[in-house]
């Protein structure tokens, strides 16, 4: 198509709405521009096309007849246009959600609340995916990430959610009575970690720690690695916030602790641009599930 022998869109939706309100000043209002835009746009289509195509009539405007053939075909190609639009959107809404989050993330926040978006949305289908891969967003693909890390994913919006310590810990029954005080005391235990991460590294390398030898490290799913912890299967390296109920009943010991560094924690990540409505939804539910635990917790202390 060649482009160039069409007039401009502009000009075009300003010269439909005239056509439909008979009106300058109301046409300004449908497309929220000034009388004078209006007439503007006018003036530029009439002078690409060489014809008159209004005319003033009363207090308002009338169609030449050239302007009544032009309204004919443009409103048909809006029409179709918008039918096209209406129809896109609405697949889109329908769409599944697609979720992915870390095992960890997943089955110790979000799954004991899920039950209650389901209830207040059923009209959302949503598809989650518990992976330690992070995956590529592409259209159509993964709507929302939930990712523990800093927030600076390159092309990507992400919104601190959740802070948390980050923490080496282990059961009671593991520990016993036994005196943890540096991070070498921790070689001889049976790691858990879970599949695709790395928290064991980079945690002993911050710590200036060189194993002696190879160390008895188990790779799991985040799930199995969080059961494995409480059973007393080894030891792991993990958001301290989705054991604190473990601790706080006196089955969980916390070997070491580090603080929370600035920005540091887990982010909802979305591409950047308009979201679509199951997506606000689900964003919107997760900060009032944030604000709910935040005001929880207040009242404990």
């Amino acid at each position: 198509m060649d482009w160039r022998s069409l007039p401009s869109l502009n000009s075009l939706k300003a010269f439909a709405a005239v056509a439909e309100t008979k009106s300058l000043s109301a046409a300004g209002r449908e497309l929220n521009v000034t009388h004078a835009a209006i007439s503007q746009q006018i003036r530029s289509l009439e002078a690409f096309l060489g014809l008159q195509l209004v005319v003033r009539e009363g207090r308002g405007v009338a169609l030449t007849p050239e302007g009544d053939r032009l309204f004919e075909g443009v409103s048909s190609g809006f029409d179709t246009i918008r039918e096209t639009v209406d129809d896109l959107l609405q697949d889109d809404v329908a769409r599944p959600l697609n979720i992915t989050m870390t095992p960890s993330f997943a089955i110790s926040w979000l799954m004991p609340r899920i039950n209650d978006f389901r209830l207040k949305h059923p009209d959302v289908e949503l598809m989650l995916n518990p992976s330690a891969e992070v995956v590529e967003f592409r259209p159509g693909g993964i709507d929302l990430a939930i990712r523990f890390g800093k927030g600076d994913w390159p092309g990507l919006e992400a919104e601190l959610f959740l802070t948390t310590n980050f923490a080496v810990v282990g059961a009671s029954c593991l520990i016993g009575d036994r005196k943890i005080e540096k991070p070498e005391d921790l070689l001889d235990y049976p790691w858990l970690q879970e599949y695709g991460t790395n928290e064991l590294a980079v945690w002993m390398e911050r710590q200036g720690v060189v194993p002696r030898g190879k160390l008895n490290i188990t790779h799991l799913p985040g799930y199995m690695v969080l059961e494995g912890v409480r059973r007393g299967d080894g030891i792991s390296a993990t958001a301290k916030t989705f054991l604190e109920p473990d601790i706080a009943a006196g089955n969980m010991k916390v070997l070491f602790e580090e603080g929370v560094y600035p920005g540091t924690g887990y982010h909802l990540v979305t591409r950047p641009g308009q979201k679509r409505p199951p997506l606000k939804a689900f964003l919107k539910w997760m900060r009032s599930m944030r604000a709910e635990q935040e005001s929880r917790s207040g009242e404990d202390l």
